[in-house]
C-alpha cells in the first residue's frame, strides 16, 4: 500500500538530516555544545528513516486518493516526531509534549510556541525552531501536488505549465519545487541583509515568510524592526507566502507574459489593493501607515507578525482576513481566496437570475476565459460548512477545557488557518504551556487538520465508513 507513497515521505527525513548537519555546523561556529548532541541523533534517526523508506519497493499499482491522503496525514505526524527531538533532548526540560506541540506549530506553520520568553534559549535552538516551519512549509507544497485530484481542475491545469502531475515524474517535481522554494528563501534573505538586520535575524525571519510560519528569532518582532522602511518591505515580503510561488518566480524574472497563467494571482492583486484601500480610506488609525500595512499583510498571508501590543478594535476585520486566506499554490492557509471569490459571484448569479429569463450575468472569470465548474462550486460550499463545523467543535473543546469563549473562538479560527497568535487578533499573551494536555492534543490535530485541508478529511471519513 505504501510503496510509492513512503519513498515520497523519503524526501523529507533526508532534509531533516541536511538540516541536522546545517545546525550541527552552526553550533560549532558559535560553540553552541549544549544542545549539539541532539542534532547528531536527529541526523541519524532522519538518515536512516530516509534510507529505508526510498530502498521500499515501489508497488506498480498507482496509489488512490485514499492512500495518498492517508500518506500525507501520516507525514504531519511522522516528520514532526523527528522534528522535536532537538527541542526533547535539550537542556530546557521540555516533556516530549511540549516538544512535540513546538514542532507540530512549526510544520504546520502555525506559529504557537510553548516557550515564554525566546530569550533563554541558545541561537542553534532558534534556527532548527525556524526550520520547523521551512521545511514545513515545502512539505505543504509537495502535498498540493500529491493530492492534486481532489482540487479543481482548473487550477490543475494551471499548474500543468510548470510541473507534471505524473506519478513517475514525482522526485523530479520536487526537485523542481525545492530549487524554486529555496531561491526564493535565498532572495528573501539577501533583500532582509541590505536592510541592516542581524544575519541571524535574516536567516530566520527568511524561513517564517516564505513558509507562512509564526516564529520569531526575538521575543517582540519591534525589537528588530527600527525603521519604517523595514517594515514596509517585511510586509511586502510576506506577500511571497500569499501568491503562488509560480506567480512570484515570473514576476521577479519575466519568465512568463501570458496573463492566463495567472488568473488567481491576478484577482488577489486587485483583492490586495482593495483591501488596502478600505483600510486606509474608510478606518481611522492611530498608526503608521507601515504599521498598519504589515498587519494586513501578515494576515492575508496567515503569518499573523504585529508590532502593535495594544488591543485594535479590529480584531474582527483581521481574522476574516485570515479565514479567506491567499493563492492555491502558496504556502498560506485559509479557505483560499480563489473559492470564497468564486462563491460570491456564483451566489449573485443565482440571485440575478430570478429577474432574468437566462443565467447570463457572470458565468466566468475576470481575467480568463475559463467558466465555472460547479462541481467545483459544490466542493467549495462543502469545505465551508466544514470549516464551520470544525470552527465549532474546537471552539466547544476549548471552552471545556477553561478557556474563556472568545479566546476559544479566535484560538480556534487561528487553529484551523494556522495563523500566529498575535495582539491583532486579541490573543498576544496567550500561554500554551500551562494548557491542559488534551487541549495540546486537541490543538495539535485541529492544526494538521487546517493544514491538509478540510475536505481530505472528509473523503477519508466517507472512504471508511462506506466501503463501496
Amino acid at each position: 500500500m505504501f510503496g510509492l507513497q513512503v519513498k515520497y515521505l523519503s524526501i523529507f527525513f533526508g532534509l531533516i538530516s541536511v538540516l541536522s548537519f546545517f545546525n550541527i555546523i552552526y553550533s560549532f561556529y558559535l560553540n553552541l555544545y549544549l544542545n549539539l548532541d541532539t542534532y547528531y541523533i536527529s541526523l541519524i534517526l532522519s538518515l536512516i528513516i530516509a534510507i529505508i523508506f526510498y530502498k521500499i519497493n515501489i508497488h506498480e499499482k498507482k496509489p488512490n486518493i485514499f492512500e495518498k491522503i492517508l500518506t500525507v496525514f501520516f507525514g504531519y505526524i511522522s516528520i514532526p516526531t523527528i522534528l522535536a527531538i532537538p527541542f526533547y533532548l535539550s537542556i530546557y526540560n521540555l516533556t516530549f509534549l511540549n516538544s512535540y506541540f513546538e514542532s507540530i506549530s512549526g510544520f504546520t506553520s502555525t506559529g504557537f510556541t510553548i516557550f515564554e520568553n525566546i530569550k533563554h534559549i541558545d541561537q542553534s535552538l532558534i534556527l532548527w525552531r525556524s526550520s520547523t516551519q521551512w521545511i514545513g512549509g515545502l512539505y505543504f507544497l509537495f502535498s498540493i501536488i500529491f493530492l492534486i485530484d481532489i482540487y479543481d481542475e482548473n487550477l490543475k491545469k494551471t499548474l500543468t505549465n510548470y510541473i507534471s502531475f505524473n506519478s513517475s515524474e514525482i522526485f523530479k517535481q520536487a526537485i523542481k519545487i525545492f530549487l524554486l522554494y529555496s531561491g526564493l528563501t535565498f532572495l528573501i534573505f539577501i533583500i532582509l541583509n541590505t536592510l541592516s538586520f542581524r544575519l541571524f535575524d535574516s536567516l530566520n525571519l527568511s524561513f517564517t515568510l516564505i513558509s507562512s510560519g509564526g516564529f520569531l528569532p526575538v521575543n517582540d518582532l519591534s525589537n528588530i524592526l527600527k525603521e519604517n522602511i523595514q517594515i514596509v518591505v517585511l510586509s511586502l515580503l510576506m506577500l511571497f507566502s500569499f501568491f503562488s510561488i509560480f506567480f512570484s518566480y515570473n514576476l521577479i524574472f519575466f519568465r512568463n507574459k501570458n496573463i492566463n497563467f495567472f488568473y488567481e494571482d491576478l484577482h488577489l492583486l486587485v483583492y490586495l489593493v482593495i483591501i488596502v484601500t478600505i483600510f486606509f480610506l474608510f478606518f481611522s488609525f492611530n498608526n503608521e501607515f507601515s504599521y498598519n500595512f504589515l498587519s494586513i499583510s501578515s494576515s492575508i498571508s496567515n503569518i499573523g507578525f504585529s508590532i502593535d501590543t495594544e488591543k485594535t478594535n479590529l480584531t474582527f476585520i483581521f481574522l476574516i482576513l485570515v479565514i479567506i486566506g491567499g493563492s492555491f499554490f502558496s504556502t498560506s492557509s485559509g479557505l483560499r481566496f480563489i473559492k470564497i471569490y468564486s462563491l460570491f459571484k456564483y451566489s449573485l448569479n443565482q440571485i440575478l437570475s430570478f429577474s432574468k429569463s437566462k443565467n447570463i450575468f457572470m458565468n466566468k472569470l475576470i481575467f480568463t476565459k475559463i467558466k465555472f465548474d460547479f462541481d467545483e462550486i459544490n466542493k467549495y460550499f462543502l469545505t465551508i460548512i466544514i470549516f464551520i463545523l470544525s470552527l465549532l467543535i474546537l471552539t466547544s473543546l476549548l471552552t471545556l477545557n477553561g478557556i474563556n469563549f472568545e479566546s476559544s473562538f479566535k484560538l480556534s479560527i487561528l487553529t484551523l488557518m494556522n495563523t500566529v497568535n498575535s495582539s491583532i487578533y486579541g490573543l498576544g499573551e496567550f500561554n500554551f504551556n500551562n494548557l491542559h494536555f488534551f487541549t495540546k492534543y486537541t490543538l495539535i490535530f485541529f492544526m494538521i487538520i487546517g493544514r491538509i485541508e478540510l475536505l481530505t478529511i472528509l473523503l477519508l471519513i466517507k472512504k471508511f465508513l462506506f466501503k463501496n
